[in-house]
């Protein structure tokens, strides 16, 4: 089984990326099965947690497939490509906050899974390369992603050189969240997890839902979305259970 994914009595569900012996890179196979694993995420989850089995996180397309794939037609290299950027979008358009656990390397393509986490949480021991120009090719479908959260500056230096850089590095430029120590990375997710779920479900959706919105727009721009976003939800039910619960100082339920 290259990946699978399970839910947890607290509405977690973890995808893992379950191919250590390959370094968990990706091939068509692997492709396939988180897309369809994105999308059995039942719809009432809180959270998803992306995460993947042995040392290294996820060293990107498999060299050998890429080269196979590299000698087929053009025709079959956009197909390919359409795939890969299939996953991503589907990974990013997940309604649930998506929490990327990172225990170490994360090259090329793994590191464009970094880039769609909405928190990522990273060991200290773990690097990053977007390494692409030095096979002779580009990151291509995880480039809008990337320059969304690091932004065109860091990008460029990142693409152009194709050199590795530390967590530290990472955390400094917005592509991970928090660091922590190898023996104290599971403890950090679980903490995270724990937050979200003290938020109310739909708000915390919402929440992420108007990050998308109001990104790259100016506040004149989105004034009417964002008017229109908050008196709608003030008269959800859970908006209302919020409420009540502050005001009788007691945990809300859900």
């Amino acid at each position: 089984m290259t990946a699978r994914l399970e839910h947890d009595a607290g509405g977690i569900a973890r995808i893992t990326i379950a191919r250590p012996e390959v370094r968990n890179a990706f091939d068509a196979a692997l492709i396939a099965r988180l897309i369809e694993l994105a999308h059995s995420v039942e719809p009432n989850a809180r959270a998803v947690v992306l995460q993947s089995e042995g040392p290294i996180f996820c060293a990107g397309a498999d060299v050998n497939w890429m080269r196979a794939v590299a000698s087929e037609s053009r025709e079959v290299n956009v197909e390919d490509a359409q795939a890969l950027a299939g996953l991503f979008a589907t990974l990013d358009g997940l309604p649930m906050p998506l929490v990327v656990k990172v225990q170490g390397p994360a090259i090329g393509g793994g590191a464009g899974l970094v880039a769609v986490g909405d928190i990522v949480i990273a060991s200290s021991e773990a690097w990053f390369q977007f390494a692409e120009v030095r096979i002779g090719i580009v990151p291509a479908v995880v480039s809008p992603y990337v320059v969304r959260k690091v932004g065109a500056s860091f990008a460029a230096a990142a693409f152009v050189t194709g050199e590795r850089f530390s967590a530290a590095r990472a955390y400094e430029a917005g592509l991970i969240h928090q660091l922590a120590r190898p023996e104290e990375l599971e403890g950090a997710v679980d903490d995270t997890l724990a937050e979200i779920r003290k938020g109310s479900p739909a708000a915390v959706r919402a929440a992420k839902r108007l990050v998308r919105q109001v990104a790259g727009h100016t506040p004149q721009e989105v004034r009417e979305l964002t008017i229109r976003t908050i008196a709608d939800i003030r008269a959800t039910p859970e908006a209302q259970e919020g409420f009540r619960a502050f005001l009788g100082r007691r945990a809300p339920k859900w």
